[in-house]
């Protein structure tokens, strides 16, 4: 498969997550090494003061991390094993954009960075990770089929 075709793959596998009925109107865009995600803020992303939930600062900076590794993991499928996430500021609306993009390559073993910025242009969280790959293939996932 080229890597345009596996990157719209990734992004349909995304899109196809049960996790995703929870999260309203979010966009990823996967290309070679970087991954872009975006999120129209809804109040029920709230924390009791208003602001937008750590819970999702996480699984944003997470996800355009991962994506940005899966980018150039055709094979199998790979797993978060650590994350460091950093919150900077609150987000209370507007729309935010995560991207991550890949630091290290290894055989087994990526490290890749993200930043969430708000609908100013302003960081308000950062976060590095390390990726695994695992021996399930891509091609047994339900939301990947291989396009030929």
């Amino acid at each position: 498969m080229d890597s345009t075709a596996h990157h719209r793959q990734l992004e349909k596998l995304y899109h196809s997550a049960n996790i995703q009925q929870f999260i309203e109107g979010s966009q990823l865009t996967v290309q070679h090494q970087t991954a872009e995600i975006t999120l129209p803020v809804q109040p029920q992303y709230n924390h009791g003061a208003n602001a937008m939930h750590g819970a999702l600062y996480f699984k944003l900076l997470d996800d355009a991390a991962y994506f940005a590794v899966a980018s150039i993991v055709q094979d199998v499928f790979i797993v978060t094993s650590s994350f460091q996430l950093n919150l900077v500021r609150p987000v209370t609306g507007g729309t935010i954009k995560a991207v991550g993009k890949v630091r290290t390559i290894g055989k087994n073993l990526f490290v890749a960075e993200s930043t969430l910025f708000n609908e100013q242009g302003k960081e308000v969280a950062f976060g590095t990770g390390q990726f695994m790959k695992t021996n399930q293939p891509l091609s047994s996932l339900d939301g990947y089929a291989e396009v030929n």
